[in-house]
């Protein structure tokens, strides 16, 4: 029997190629291997969020590259958070076992309470809760995450380790799938690819939009004039060429060095290596777009297959906390 995979990501519309490297790839590999569960989480959100007005419309977008990349309902459950609202009751009875110290010294917390002090909501400090919540509610035993990620899940760990020793044995503890997550720079060279940036590409951008949006990217510093000799390893835009262009990554290394091709070329070889690569993911995504109900279905019956798992395990939780009464 395959071992069951849980991840959510947030609802933030149009992914980018940032997405994509970083997680939606891995997403569909691992569908071969493992039973898995992948959610919007639009609760989480709203730790953060100012406004829903896009909220629904950016659920939307999303769902749609996940589906254009190679995310199979057939394979995968694919839901939003919110729409199996038994994940709000367990976080609420996973609260109850969860030592607030735990919670105030999570790095996280305090980095967003910094960003947001106009808003550091009650949300923001049960975010591990909830996140817990949402991996042991359909007894996901792996989760793939990256290094820098390890302490959330170890935190989702201990509580639920604490709810076994104190009730009886009911959650896996949640095993960490390292996996490889490229850190991707924006267009700016400086931070992480993003929308809050605006230093990313849309996977579902044209070939005319990602030609521009590449040719506004920060190249080689040290390079002045077309004239010089570039210097690929500190440049982002060759960086870049080692994921659409990776055939000609040597040949690309050696004529920028050369001063055989200068930064505007080398933005154009990207470009052209980003639009083929993205060809047939921008095919499928028109054609599912003319699916107007697609997504709708596809959620919905998400949460169906979700709500059944979501439904035996909180019985069970509700049972070993004494809530049930028991039949005479």
């Amino acid at each position: 029997m395959k071992q069951r995979v849980f991840s959510g990501a947030r609802p933030t519309g149009k992914q980018h190629i940032g997405n994509y490297l970083g997680a939606i790839q891995n997403y569909v590999a691992l569908q071969e291997e493992y039973d898995c569960i992948y959610c919007i989480v639009d609760v989480h959100a709203l730790t953060s969020l100012e406004s829903t007005d896009r909220l629904q419309e950016d659920i939307n977008e999303m769902m749609l590259d996940w589906l254009a990349a190679g995310l199979d309902p057939q394979k995968s459950i694919l839901f939003v958070q919110s729409h199996v609202p038994e994940v709000m009751e367990l976080h609420t009875l996973l609260s109850m076992v969860t030592p607030l110290g735990w919670l105030l010294r999570v790095p996280t917390f305090k980095e967003k309470a910094r960003m947001q002090p106009q808003n550091v909501n009650y949300g923001l400090v049960g975010y591990p809760v909830l996140m817990t919540a949402d991996i042991v509610l359909y007894k996901a035993e792996v989760v793939p995450v990256g290094e820098d990620q390890l302490p959330h899940l170890e935190l989702a760990r201990e509580i639920a380790r604490r709810f076994n020793s104190m009730f009886a044995p009911t959650f896996p503890e949640p095993q960490a799938k390292l996996t490889s997550f490229p850190l991707v720079l924006g267009l700016d060279g400086v931070q992480k690819m993003g929308k809050s940036y605006n230093n990313y590409i849309e996977l579902a951008a044209t070939s005319e939009e990602t030609l521009e949006r590449v040719m506004t990217a920060v190249t080689d510093p040290a390079r002045q004039y077309r004239s010089d000799p570039g210097h690929p390893e500190i440049c982002n835009v060759f960086s870049l060429q080692h994921f659409f262009n990776i055939n000609r990554v040597e040949e690309i290394a050696a004529e920028c060095r050369s001063a055989g091709i200068g930064c505007v070329d080398c933005k154009k070889l990207l470009a052209r290596g980003i639009n083929s690569a993205l060809e047939p993911f921008r095919e499928r995504r028109i054609a599912l777009e003319a699916k107007h109900q697609l997504v709708v279905e596809v959620l919905s019956d998400g949460a169906r297959r979700a709500q059944v798992i979501a439904k035996e395990t909180l019985a069970e939780v509700k049972e070993r906390m004494g809530l049930l009464q028991r039949a005479v």
